[in-house]
């Protein structure tokens, strides 16, 4: 292939596999199609004007933090730090190359998350102080560094034992991560910022028991979470596998909404469990994870200065051109995730055969979690990874009728 075609086959193939993934692996069990909702018939215009202000401060917000990240790594790629590169030791240079990436995009981006911050406190989303915002920021970064710390050094391994093909292996190691922390992840870091207490005995426990064995899951333990020091935000997620599999419930959930309310959200985790949509989300990132990465290596070629041979110099190129090409497949992604948030609604209105309940829940948390209930058609498709409020409610309305 000639090498100026290399560059836009790579990033038209990796895009083209992406979509053709969730073509064949979208689910075709969704439920009924949403019926038109009008927002304003369940939501007041303060509330709806309240949601679209947060909604596009955030973004710009988040638009400004994207944009500050991506100019770092621009000026370290133009400017490779010589003392780390010229480690004798070629891994822990990688590994130590990574990190300062890390560490440098996550406190440059620091001022704009703490402004974000600011404006989800001023509109009620958070609970936490100052000092344990800190903290977790802090912990949030030192884990960061370190796995971007063991992704820089197995990237100047794979360079060396490969050289140009080092996107193979990449590929695969990509996969591994995807599938460490999408198992582990819950169980080992999850307990680094919050406290898990089993729910005592009740009607509840019981309740939520019984709708996983309705549901044909086998759940080991259900567990409160102390989410409420830090946000008023509620949810739940189901975790583990095998027999380890638990329920976790937010503390605030359980506080703020209504038995018949929990269940609904505990039934719509466990129509995740039962289409074994983790398992699927993998077997996707396995298959596009090769064409992905080969983008990258191969815009990282383009990006790399002129000299820079393979190793700890060539980290910073493959760190800006995984942030450009990353986001790219993700829009893509977000296709089938919004698909699969469907499938899972559908499961729970047929586990619980209570729209009306559902329809009050969306209702009432997304005024609660202040989230736009019918945001623009262009910001769905882009950064959507769910139906939007009023597609929920629709499909509940579809499902009553």
């Amino acid at each position: 292939m000639r090498r100026s075609w290399r560059l836009p086959v790579a990033l038209v193939t990796a895009v083209v596999v992406a979509e053709a993934a969730v073509v064949a692996m979208r689910p075709r069990d969704r439920g009924p199609e949403p019926v038109p909702v009008e927002p304003r018939a369940y939501f007041s215009e303060a509330e709806i004007e309240k949601a679209e202000e947060f909604r596009n401060g955030q973004l710009w917000i988040y638009v400004a933090q994207t944009a500050i990240g991506l100019g770092v790594l621009v000026l370290i790629v133009r400017r490779p730090p010589q003392r780390l590169a010229g480690l004798r030791r070629r891994l822990l240079a990688g590994a130590a190359v990574a990190a300062a990436i890390s560490v440098a995009t996550g406190v440059a981006a620091l001022p704009l998350s703490a402004v974000a911050r600011e404006r989800a406190k001023d509109v009620g989303l958070v609970t936490q102080n100052w000092l344990g915002y800190a903290g977790d920021v802090a912990k949030s970064h030192a884990i960061g560094a370190g796995f971007a710390a063991l992704g820089g050094a197995v990237l100047v391994f794979a360079m060396g034992r490969f050289g140009t093909r080092w996107w193979l292996p990449g590929a695969a190691v990509v996969v591994a991560f995807g599938v460490i922390t999408a198992y582990a992840g819950p169980v080992v870091l999850d307990p680094l910022f919050n406290d898990f207490k089993p729910l005592p005995r009740g009607e509840l426990r019981s309740d939520v028991l019984a709708l996983a064995r309705r549901a044909g899951v086998d759940v080991g333990e259900v567990y409160e979470m102390d989410a409420s020091r830090r946000t008023t935000a509620s949810n739940a997620y189901v975790t583990g596998f095998g027999k380890t599999k638990r329920v976790v419930l937010y503390d605030n959930l359980i506080k703020d909404f209504t038995p018949a309310e929990t269940r609904l959200v505990v039934a719509h985790e466990l129509g995740h469990v039962h289409h074994h949509d983790v398992r699927n989300g993998l077997i996707w990132l396995a298959i596009v994870a090769p064409f992905g990465i080969w983008a990258v290596a191969v815009l990282a070629e383009r990006l790399a200065p002129r000299g820079a041979e393979l190793g700890p110099r060539a980290v910073p190129a493959v760190a800006l051109s995984l942030a450009l090409v990353a986001p790219a497949i993700t829009m893509v992604s977000n296709q089938l995730s919004r698909a699969v948030e469907r499938r899972a609604d559908a499961f729970s209105l047929e586990l619980t055969h209570d729209p009306e309940t559902f329809i009050d829940f969306q209702q009432r948390i997304s005024v609660k979690n202040v989230s736009d209930p019918d945001p623009p058609a262009v910001a769905r498709f882009l950064l959507g990874t769910h139906p939007s409020t009023i597609q929920r409610i629709g499909q509940a309305q579809a499902f009553e009728r």
